[in-house]
């Protein structure tokens, strides 16, 4: 098995994404990351990513599921990268190679991104670089993670963290959502779009969404509830929607309704509603560009500009109009 490499007519020039092999390699996570950034995507022309596989020890590498594994180069590799993913590792009790750990510091002092997924981040809290920063993994590792170094900010309740130098996602297919993520922040919202169609995966989910629902399949009656209402809720989104108005459409307590409504979606009413108004203002950012900040506040429900560079400040790490600059339509790929 081998990284895939891009064919085209001329070489690529984009960021350089190398994703580490070893011995015990997890196959899915891999793919993941090769999949999203080492795919031949001629639509998105010559700025696209560079991809390589990086092995961190000699050969022969065995994967899971009965594959060898044939990798573009070692270690030396992560001195070029702009990128470097760090798959699910081969076991959270393995120990991580001190050659491992010294490349990835040079890496990162070099303003490399390190990104890890699932399991990866043992790697990652290995090097010491997540001291003091928040992070996330499958929640299945969380306690071993927390206890191990109890300095690392982690939370086992979203999808993925963005820190920006460094990147961690939680259970594998999360690893899809912060790779889209990422395309995302470098290439705009159309050039993650195009690559989410061709996974046939939804193009975005909020970080901060819960990893599992407690009752993910909801029983019928739940779902004719919530259905209507969830409905609603995004129809007058630039309305004045409180969690009474929202119970009282379901013909539930406000106490039941924020039960049921958690069991359903895994969110409160109130993150639910934040994550719907948020989501919003960002597509109107991202298409609407003969909209002013003040019409997309009232637009996405927060009023007023400053309520708006408030949510996006504490939520997204950015500000409405950095968030425009990098993610606006142009009618250009990526």
């Amino acid at each position: 098995m081998t990284s895939a490499s891009p064919s085209s007519s001329s070489p690529l020039t984009g960021p350089r994404v190398v994703t580490l092999a070893y011995d015990g390699l997890c196959t899915f996570e891999f793919g993941v990351a090769v999949e999203v950034f080492g795919l031949a995507r001629p639509e998105m022309g010559d700025g696209w990513y560079r991809h390589a596989t990086a092995a961190i020890e000699p050969g022969p590498l065995r994967a899971a599921g009965g594959l060898s594994i044939s990798a573009s180069g070692g270690l030396e590799l992560l001195s070029e990268a702009d990128l470097i993913v760090v798959p699910g590792w081969r076991g959270i009790d393995e120990p991580v190679p001190a050659s491992l750990i010294e490349a990835l510091c040079l890496a990162h002092a070099r303003g490399a991104r390190l990104m890890s997924l699932c399991s990866g981040v043992a790697v990652l809290a290995a090097t010491g670089l997540l001291g003091g920063r928040k992070a996330t993994t499958h929640w299945r590792y969380a306690d071993t993670v927390s206890r191990r170094h109890p300095d690392i900010h982690l939370d086992p309740d979203v999808l993925y963290v963005d820190e920006g130098q460094i990147l961690t996602a939680a259970g594998s297919a999360a690893g899809i959502d912060l790779c889209l993520h990422v395309v995302r922040r470098d290439f705009g919202a159309d050039a993650a779009n195009s690559v989410a169609r061709r996974l046939v995966v939804p193009p975005h989910r909020e970080g901060g969404q819960a990893q599992f629902i407690e009752r993910p399949v909801p029983q019928e009656r739940e779902g004719q509830r919530m259905g209507p209402l969830i409905d609603w809720i995004e129809a007058n989104l630039q309305r004045e929607v409180t969690l009474a108005k929202m119970a009282a459409r379901a013909g539930m307590s406000s106490r039941t309704f924020q039960r049921r409504f958690r069991d359903l979606t895994g969110q409160s009413p109130g993150e639910f509603l934040m994550t719907r108004r948020l989501r919003h203002a960002c597509d109107l950012l991202e298409h609407k560009a003969s909209l002013s900040l003040d019409d997309i506040a009232i637009a996405s429900g927060f009023g007023t500009p400053a309520t708006l560079r408030h949510h996006f400040r504490t939520r997204l790490s950015t500000s409405p109009a950095a968030y425009r600059a990098r993610f606006g339509h142009t009618g250009k790929n990526g």
